[in-house]
C-alpha cells in the first residue's frame, strides 16, 4: 500500500470518527430535549387541567417571566462558556464552568429578590406567583447551568440524567401542589425539583459555583455576554411584553389560550429554547474543522426542525376533540383555533434557528443582535397588532408573520458573516 493510500484511509477513518462523536453527542442533546420537553408538557398539561384557563393564564405569565430571567442568565454566564469553551482541555473547562455556573447564581438570587418583592407588592391571585418564583430562581438559573455546561465539554449523557432527576423530582411536587390548588403551590413544585436537579449537577460535575468569581467571569466574557444579554433579553422580553399585552386587550383568560396551543407543540418549543446547548457547540467544532461546512450544517439543522414542526402541527389539526380536551381540558376549546398559525410560527422559527447557531459558532455577537432585535421588534408588533385587529386569533397571525420575517433576516446576516469569515481565512492561509 502506497503512503498516499495509507493517509487517505487514515483521514477516512478519522472522519468517520468524528461523524460518529458528532451522532453520539447529538443523540444524547435529542434524548435531554425530549426529557425537557416531557417535563415542561407535564407541568403544563397538569396546571391546565387543575386550575383552568384564567387560573392557568396567570402561570404562564410566571413561565413567561422566568423565560426573561432565564435568557438573562444564558447571556452572561452560559452563552460564552458554550461559545469559547466547548471542546477545550479539561482544566480550563473546569475553571470556566466554576466562575460561569457562579454568575448563573448570582443572577438567580439578585432578580430573584426582586421578583419576590414585586409579588408581595403585587398581592391579588398574581403576587404570590410571582414571589414563589423570586424564591426558586436560583435553582432554576443553576440547573440550566449544568446543562450548559455539561453539552460544552460534550456530555450531554450527564444533562439527559439531570434532567431525568428533574423530571423524576417533579412528579411527587406537582401532587402535593394539586391539593394546595393554587397556582403558587405549582410554581413552588415546579422550582423545587429543578433545585433537586441542581443539587445533583453538583454532584455530578464535582464543581463548585465560585458566585464571588462573577464579577471576573463578567468582565473576561464582556465582548460577548453583553451583545447576548441584549440579544436574549430582547428575545424573552418580546414573548413576556406579547403576553401582557394580549392580556390586556383581550384578557388574561387569552395569555392561556396561546400558552395552550404551544404546550400541544411542546416538543419543539423546548427543542428550540434549549437547542443552543446541542447546536452552538457543534457549530463551533464544524467551524473549527471544515469551515466550509458550516453553511450546510446550519441549513440541515434549520430544515430539518421545520420540517419537524409542519409534520406535527398537521398531525394536531387530525387529533378529535375528545383527546385534546383529555389533554388540556377547557383550555383546548380556545387553544385549538391557534394550531395552525403557533405550527407555521414554531416552524419559521426552527429554520431561523440553524442560521442562529452558525452566528453565534462564529462569535459574530454584533450580527446576531441586530438580528435579535429585529425579529423581537416584529415578533411584539406582530403579536399586539394582530391582537388589536383581531384577537387571540389575530395575535398568534401576527406572531407567525414576523417569525417568518426575522428568520429571513438572519439567514441574510448568516451568510454575509460567512462570506466574511471566508476572505478573512485566505490570506491567513497564505501568510508563509
Amino acid at each position: 500500500m502506497t503512503r498516499m493510500a495509507i493517509e487517505e484511509e487514515k483521514a477516512t477513518a478519522a472522519a468517520g470518527s468524528a461523524r460518529r462523536a458528532f451522532a453520539g453527542r447529538l443523540s444524547w442533546g435529542l434524548a435531554d430535549q425530549a426529557a425537557s420537553s416531557i417535563s415542561n408538557f407535564a407541568v403544563g398539561v397538569y396546571v391546565a387541567r387543575s386550575l383552568g384557563v384564567t387560573a392557568f393564564g396567570v402561570f404562564s405569565l410566571a413561565w413567561v417571566t422566568y423565560g426573561v430571567v432565564l435568557n438573562v442568565s444564558r447571556g452572561l454566564a452560559t452563552d460564552p462558556l458554550v461559545v469559547r469553551f466547548s471542546g477545550v482541555s479539561d482544566a480550563s473547562w473546569r475553571g470556566a464552568v466554576a466562575r460561569s455556573s457562579g454568575t448563573a447564581l448570582v443572577v438567580g438570587a439578585a432578580i430573584g429578590a426582586l421578583c419576590l418583592a414585586i409579588g408581595v407588592a403585587l398581592g391579588g391571585s398574581v403576587g404570590p406567583a410571582f414571589a414563589c418564583l423570586g424564591v426558586m430562581l436560583p435553582g432554576l438559573l443553576l440547573q440550566d447551568a449544568w446543562r450548559y455546561s455539561f453539552f460544552a465539554a460534550g456530555l450531554g449523557r450527564k444533562a439527559f440524567v439531570n434532567d431525568l432527576v428533574w423530571g423524576i423530582a417533579l412528579v411527587p411536587a406537582l401532587v402535593v401542589a394539586a391539593h394546595a390548588g393554587s397556582v403558587a403551590a405549582f410554581v413552588l413544585a415546579w422550582g423545587a425539583s429543578a433545585t433537586v436537579a441542581a443539587g445533583y449537577g453538583y454532584i455530578q460535575s464535582g464543581i463548585r459555583p465560585r458566585t464571588t468569581q462573577a464579577r471576573a467571569w463578567l468582565r473576561e466574557q464582556r465582548d460577548l455576554g453583553y451583545r447576548y444579554l441584549v440579544e436574549n433579553v430582547s428575545l424573552s422580553g418580546a414573548g413576556q411584553l406579547r403576553a401582557y399585552g394580549l392580556g390586556v386587550i383581550v384578557g388574561v383568560g387569552a395569555v392561556g389560550a396561546v400558552r395552550g396551543a404551544e404546550l400541544l407543540l411542546g416538543p419543539f418549543l423546548a427543542l428550540l429554547m434549549g437547542l443552543s446547548l446541542v447546536t452552538v457547540a457543534e457549530a463551533a467544532r464544524v467551524l473549527r474543522r471544515s469551515p466550509h461546512r458550516l453553511g450546510r450544517f446550519c441549513l440541515l439543522l434549520g430544515g430539518g426542525q421545520a420540517a419537524a414542526a409542519l409534520l406535527w402541527g398537521g398531525a394536531l389539526l387530525l387529533m378529535p376533540d375528545r383527546l385534546g380536551e383529555l389533554v388540556l381540558g377547557d383550555v383546548w376549546h380556545s387553544a385549538s383555533q391557534l394550531i395552525v398559525p403557533v405550527t407555521l410560527g414554531v416552524a419559521w422559527a426552527g429554520l431561523g434557528t440553524g442560521a442562529a447557531a452558525g452566528l453565534r459558532a462564529l462569535a459574530a455577537a454584533r450580527r446576531s443582535l441586530r438580528c435579535q432585535l429585529f425579529a423581537s421588534a416584529c415578533y411584539v408588533a406582530g403579536g399586539l397588532g394582530g391582537a388589536a385587529l383581531g384577537g387571540t386569533v389575530g395575535s398568534a397571525w401576527g406572531v407567525a408573520a414576523a417569525t417568518l420575517a426575522g428568520s429571513a433576516v438572519w439567514w441574510l446576516q448568516l451568510r454575509s458573516a460567512l462570506r466574511e469569515h471566508h476572505q478573512d481565512t485566505i490570506p491567513e492561509a497564505r501568510t508563509p
